[in-house]
């Protein structure tokens, strides 16, 4: 349907039910060989390899199903699965610096990113250097001829802050710099990257997109041919992909993304707005909430929220931190997010911080709104300020 809307598309993207003998969901191909009945046929494969189903690491119809339907919401040309997260920020690198290269990278980007870039990109003779997110326009002034990248993440990852993605766009275009984005806090639904400028969207899809924290998946969308490629070959050449049982699950949390996302975001602001009025927290990281640095880009650009957020408190000691969360019963302690379950976590930004100073002394806490009754999250969550505060 011609305009339609974001839910109708994730309920009918990347499905072709007369092809598949009336069958609503994509089959799950298990594909490593696949044979050509002529010798005529194998080479006309061979000849365009992402165009046709030559080998199952290049490609099957689970994987480009996988891959139609996300371009189809990032409003890319075309999408590129791998196995993981990380995986998708690691082959994007790949497929846009070599030797040589500068680039630059958000200062909150997720540490994962940071490790790969400081111990993989720099030994590879790659210039690595990281800027404050909320820089904007004035990344000009960071540019060099030789940048090759600039890698956003907005939110930023622990604390929240929202870049003005417009204005790093229009900056990075001037030396001819490829940007990316890992998106995957605003989910497609919530934010298209691509429509700002931006040329690589990419997806820890294992969060948000698989939903059900069962499957290890990535995905990258690209705005033109010409990049797509780039990462194609990328994925190729380093043997990157999913296996097919992953690939299906993250179809199918594609179809139900929406509604739950309405869960998360209802929820998070509801705790939030709860632990806003405790004496101990002293600050909330969510970019709903006005004091969270680039709210106002937040209002502008995306709108929406999903379902992970900070708080800071005053300072915590270990036992009394202990005391609070050793006992929850709904909030898990486990990295990750972006699955039905409702998660917590201490996080230490001034830990990973090159670009910036995190000066605040109090302890972080990085939460996740999952799909339980919010009125019970937030009994769980009373439970332990009740706690921390006999252990102080």
């Amino acid at each position: 349907m011609k305009d339609a809307r974001k839910d109708t598309i994730l309920g009918h993207a990347g499905r072709s039910p007369r092809e598949n003998h009336g069958i609503v969901n994509p089959p799950v191909y298990h594909c490593s060989t696949v044979l050509f009945p002529t010798l005529e046929e194998l080479e006309a494969s061979d000849r365009t390899p992402f165009d046709s189903i030559n080998y199952g690491r290049i490609g099957t119809p689970t994987t480009l199903a996988f891959e139609q339907a996300v371009a189809e919401l990032e409003g890319a040309y075309r999408s590129v699965n791998t196995g993981s997260g990380l995986n998708a920020i690691a082959t994007a690198f790949f497929a846009f610096t070599k030797t040589g290269d500068h680039v630059l990278i958000a200062d909150t980007a997720y540490g994962p990113t940071r490790r790969f870039a400081n111990d993989t990109l720099v030994p590879y003779g790659v210039d690595v250097e990281y800027f404050d997110p909320t820089v904007g326009a004035g990344i000009a002034a960071l540019l060099k001829p030789n940048t090759s990248v600039v890698f956003l993440e907005s939110p930023g990852s622990l604390t929240f802050e929202v870049q003005d993605v417009p204005a790093i766009v229009k900056a990075a275009k001037t030396v001819g710099a490829t940007v990316m984005i890992d998106n995957t806090w605003a989910t497609p639904l919530f934010f298209q990257p691509l429509r700002h400028g931006v040329d690589v969207s990419i997806h820890s899809a294992t969060k948000y997109i698989v939903g059900h924290a069962d499957a290890m998946l990535g995905v990258i969308s690209c705005a033109t041919e010409a990049q797509w490629l780039a990462v194609k070959k990328a994925a190729t050449r380093t043997g990157t992909c999913a296996g097919p049982d992953d690939i299906y699950l993250g179809l199918r949390g594609l179809r139900t993304l929406s509604v739950r996302l309405r869960q998360h975001e209802e929820s998070a602001l509801a705790l939030a707005g709860w632990l806003s009025k405790q004496p101990e927290v002293t600050r909330i990281l969510h970019p709903a909430f006005p004091d969270c640095p680039g709210h106002e880009l937040w209002k502008r650009d995306i709108g929406r929220s999903s379902g992970l957020f900070s708080i800071v408190m005053n300072a915590v000691p270990k036992p009394a931190l202990s005391a609070m969360l050793n006992s929850l019963e709904l909030f898990g302690m486990g990295y990750s997010w972006g699955g039905f379950e409702s998660l917590i976590l201490p996080a230490r930004p001034a830990a990973v911080r090159t670009a910036t100073r995190w000066t605040d002394p109090g302890t972080v806490l990085r939460l996740h709104a999952g799909l339980e009754n919010v009125d019970d999250l937030i009994r769980d969550l009373d439970g332990a300020f009740t706690r921390l505060r006999a252990a102080l």
